[in-house]
């Protein structure tokens, strides 16, 4: 199909697109080709104040938190049903915009329209609360009821399907929104407040400030009519930000950093672990939180996992994002080519043996990375400590159970972790010992939208999907008694006959 031109991109304030009050536009580039795409408004503290604004004054004084439920679902399916429409573009503009592969971005457009759909049916499914009799003298219940105006601020590894998954439950539950997507990928935020705008929300329900962590960003976690920050990213900028929130009081949800292990025992279905080891760090273009990138694997399957892993390395698929048969494109910019080389860098300086795939000498004006394998890796190195966000994994070598399950939990973070055995009881038993917030027993990363996100330790605080996004964090329960008969009182300062 024959795409639109990619236009500059404006705010969306109060139902309105609009230049940054500055006048100020910054280069969004193309990691395919480091070649400017278009330019971006650059918003900042008065930008994100207007927003806020318009988000408080529509939550408390317009129709949107107060609307009935299946008014608001009309248009949160509404929107589900314009993504659709617009699901071609979309998946265009996200490749084009982040370097990954248009076959995984064309599914995060579908997985788009779904968030919207979930939430709707979720929400008008589960949106209650509970009920209780205290003998004939008391009912007792419970309500859900929306924060206000919240603020979103999400990632550039998977722009689309992320910032969906947090726009539709805060929508849905009768929030009204902010969102300021990352700087790096601002194309598919543009088209979502194209797609609301044409659902025609009410003005202010929803809002988008394009701009940097530091002016933007930062304004918008401070702000004190800001009810709640959902934040995916880094995790020393979740830190930042549960620092900035502290003053305000408002409720935080960090989704973080990763360095997740994937555990292959002497008697799991190689050709599968095998599978699933490799897909899980070198799709997404090894930029995603949940990536296996530390793979332990038992003394006795090592040589032939290795083997194949080197294989694989080779064959896998470096090239254009648009390309169909693309499986790993570039970096999302040359800040994050430059961190993910110098730790393939440091790897040959710990002892490691690196072997990589081969970049074609025609890619060279993008960020790629070829696919990288560390062996001989040990657990206390910083490459098998730190995060480092790109096609790179680390081969540790393991003997038994106990030993595993130490270093697996030996890191900083605990995000994702990954289980392959026959052994159903050991998957059990070594799942439930991984300290992860998410663990998949002889399976991918494969996601439940019902189940919650997130992770332990540095990896961050609070889940995000299903009933934990709706119950723990976009609403508030507030808890009623009634008295429903005469009970007693205690009569303090009563004069006494």
């Amino acid at each position: 199909m024959e795409h639109k031109q990619v236009e500059n991109v404006q705010l969306y304030i109060n139902g309105e697109f609009l230049n940054a009050t500055s006048g100020e536009q910054f280069e969004n580039k193309n990691p395919f080709t480091n070649q400017v795409t278009n330019l971006v408004a650059k918003g900042d503290k008065n930008d994100i104040e207007k927003a806020v604004v318009a988000a408080d004054e529509a939550f408390r004084n317009g129709s949107w938190g107060s609307m009935k439920l299946k008014e608001r679902m009309k248009y949160i399916e509404k929107i589900a049903d314009l993504i659709e429409e617009e699901a071609e573009e979309i998946a265009y503009l996200e490749s084009l915009d982040s370097g990954l592969p248009i076959s995984q971005t064309r599914k995060m457009a579908a997985r788009g329209a779904e968030n919207f759909r979930f939430y709707s049916r979720m929400v008008q499914a589960r949106m209650h609360g509970d009920t209780y009799q205290v003998d004939d003298e008391f009912m007792n219940y419970t309500v859900y009821q929306p924060l206000g105006a919240v603020g979103l601020i999400t990632p550039w590894n998977a722009p689309f399907m992320l910032l969906t998954w947090k726009v539709a439950p805060a929508l849905a539950t009768g929030n009204t929104v902010i969102l300021k997507p990352a700087e790096l990928s601002p194309l598919s935020a543009n088209v979502l407040a194209t797609i609301i705008h044409k659902a025609e929300l009410p003005k202010g329900v929803f809002n988008v400030v394009h701009g940097f962590g530091e002016t933007a960003g930062e304004a918008l976690v401070k702000h004190d009519k800001v009810k709640a920050i959902s934040f995916t990213g880094e995790t020393t900028t979740g830190k930042r930000i549960l620092k900035n929130s502290a003053d305000s009081l408002k409720k935080t949800s960090m989704e973080l950093g990763g360095k997740s292990p994937l555990i292959v025992f002497d008697d799991a279905n190689i050709e599968e672990a095998l599978d699933a080891a490799v897909w899980g760090i070198f799709s997404f273009n090894g930029e995603r939180c949940t990536a296996n990138s530390r793979v332990f694997l038992h003394k006795n399957v090592k040589e032939k996992f290795v083997s194949a892993l080197k294989e694989r390395v080779q064959n896998i698929q470096i090239g254009d994002p648009m390309n169909n048969s693309t499986e790993l494109g570039p970096l999302i910019d040359q800040g994050h080519f430059q961190k993910v080389t110098s730790y393939i860098e440091l790897a040959k300086e710990e002892g490691c043996e690196v072997i990589q795939g081969t970049v074609p000498d025609d890619l060279e004006a993008g960020n790629f990375v070829p696919p990288t394998l560390l062996l001989n890796a040990k657990n206390d190195m910083k490459v098998c400590q730190e995060e480092i966000f790109g096609p790179v994994m680390a081969v540790i070598e393991f003997e038994t159970e106990a030993e595993v399950i130490e270093m697996a939990n030996d890191v900083d973070y605990g995000l994702a972790g990954y289980v392959w055995t026959n052994d159903i009881k050991r998957g059990h038993r070594v799942a439930q010992a991984i300290d992860s917030g998410m663990l998949w027993v002889n399976s991918q990363n494969v996601r439940d939208l019902r189940i919650p996100f997130g992770g332990m330790k540095a990896s961050g605080i609070g889940r995000e999907g299903g009933h934990f996004a709706i119950f723990e964090f976009y609403t508030e329960p507030k808890a009623i008694h009634v008295a429903i008969g005469d009970h007693h009182i205690p009569q303090f300062g009563k004069k006494k006959n």
